[in-house]
């Protein structure tokens, strides 16, 4: 299990953007993590993957622990030599060179099982088989996600932590990045996805959790966030009766959320 408890980062020795937020991954399991824009959602995933010292940001206060082990002090390389990798939101991927570089530079952790990385990628990913020697900056944004996603997968992470993956893509790709979240995960792989598609993340995952404000605010079994009034109306933009509600009555719409009363 991938946990973090009572966890509080700052920027810049300033700024605290995470309170005391704790969550758990149980292996084997799809977990979402909801929330708004600036709610802390992409600073944990940072921390979970040792990535806040590239943005001037630490651990102040709590834990992270995988197998009851704690990795909150290991450098990033030492995280993800652990099997915790993370796709970061816009994707990241390097445009001037192929699909197959990219994915090769994702699978350098374990050459010996490069091929056969390669042909796994490929079978999930059958779009990127055909451009495998096409440039990446030249690919559809849904292409590049495919691509930023495989090549996570190349070092066969235990622990795959997704920020934002169906961001800015049509309908029918948000559908294909959905099954595929969802075949990753039959096939071993511990989803933690981030999302503002909460309809989407609710649908696939077991368990789920709402961060406003950098403190988590709920914590319940997925099919109970989708059936929550509050989750409904301020992240699913349905009414109490499961209508939906234009952008003018959210814009103008009074009521706070009740856990922030």
């Amino acid at each position: 299990m991938l946990a973090a408890k009572n966890l509080e980062v700052v920027y810049d020795d300033v700024m605290l953007v995470l309170r005391g937020v704790s969550l758990e991954v149980p292996q084997g399991k799809i977990v979402a993590l909801l929330g708004a824009n600036g709610a802390g959602k992409s600073t944990l995933l940072r921390a979970l993957s040792g990535l806040l010292d590239l943005h001037d940001g630490k651990i102040s206060r709590g834990t992270i622990t995988l197998d009851g082990e704690p990795v909150h002090g290991l450098g990033p390389s030492r995280i993800a030599a652990l099997g915790i990798k993370q796709v970061m939101e816009g994707r990241r991927i390097f445009t001037e060179l192929t699909v197959e570089e990219n994915l090769r530079i994702g699978g350098h952790v374990k050459p010996r099982a490069l091929k056969t990385n390669l042909d796994r990628t490929y079978d999930l990913f059958p779009v990127l088989a055909d451009r495998r020697r096409k440039v990446a900056g030249y690919l559809s944004g849904g292409e590049q996600q495919m691509l930023a996603i495989g090549r996570a997968l190349m070092s066969d992470p235990k622990y795959l932590l997704m920020d934002e993956p169906s961001l800015g893509l049509a309908p029918m790709i948000v559908q294909q990045i959905r099954d595929v979240i969802v075949d990753i995960n039959r096939a071993g792989t511990t989803v933690l996805l981030v999302e503002q598609n909460a309809a989407m993340a609710l649908a696939i995952a077991e368990h789920g959790y709402v961060l406003e404000n950098g403190a988590m605010v709920m914590d319940k079994p997925a099919a109970d966030l989708l059936a929550d009034g509050d989750v409904r109306e301020f992240y699913l933009g349905l009414g109490a009766e499961g209508s939906s509600r234009s952008f003018r009555d959210v814009k103008h719409y009074r009521r706070r959320k009740r856990w922030l009363s």
